[in-house]
């Protein structure tokens, strides 16, 4: 049986390196090093993060211009609390829509603050929703005004064993 498990871990990591063959050729090496910095530590200062990557501090703040101006940086996000913010609920919700439907979820969707996820997916259903509420009563409402244009599936988040992390990175300097 642990020869097995092994053999299994071999072959994700095999499948994992073949995930990376379209990498922008903006990230070379010490791009890739930056990126690794700043996902570990988003707020690191500028000399800091040159020190560690061993460049100037300088050449460092015209990488990280660059990595944002290609979109390889979209935002520096900041992680709040929704608990403290009286946002018990954390639910993901799929919608199949009505035949017609489908630009007026996406309205609702984008209208809607507690929507904080929408993805068009493939499969019985177009969308997947991260929503979040106070109380189940809140969700249940939430849920009709999105009956109007289609039917709902939604699954309440009790606990999440893997918080949101940064994407893999392809191999490359440490």
């Amino acid at each position: 049986m642990q020869a097995n498990s092994r053999q299994m871990a071999t072959k994700r990591r095999k499948i994992r390196s073949v995930a990376f063959q379209n990498v922008s050729p903006l990230l070379d090496p010490t791009n890739l090093a930056i990126l690794r910095q700043l996902a570990a530590e988003p707020r690191i200062p500028t000399r800091e993060l040159a020190r560690r990557v061993g460049m100037s501090a300088p050449a460092i703040t015209e990488r990280v211009l660059r990595l944002r101006d290609a979109g390889v940086i979209r935002r520096e996000w900041l992680d709040i609390d929704q608990q403290a913010l009286g946002l018990a609920v954390t639910a993901y919700v799929r919608v199949r829509p009505l035949p017609g439907a489908l630009p007026k979820i996406i309205e609702l969707a984008q209208s809607t603050p507690e929507v904080i996820e929408c993805h068009r997916v493939t499969g019985e259903d177009c969308f997947v929703m991260k929503v979040l509420a106070a109380h189940i009563h809140e969700l249940e409402a939430l849920l009709d005004e999105f009956l109007l244009y289609g039917t709902t599936t939604s699954s309440i988040v009790v606990s999440s064993p893997v918080p949101p992390r940064t994407p893999p990175m392809p191999p490359g300097k440490p």
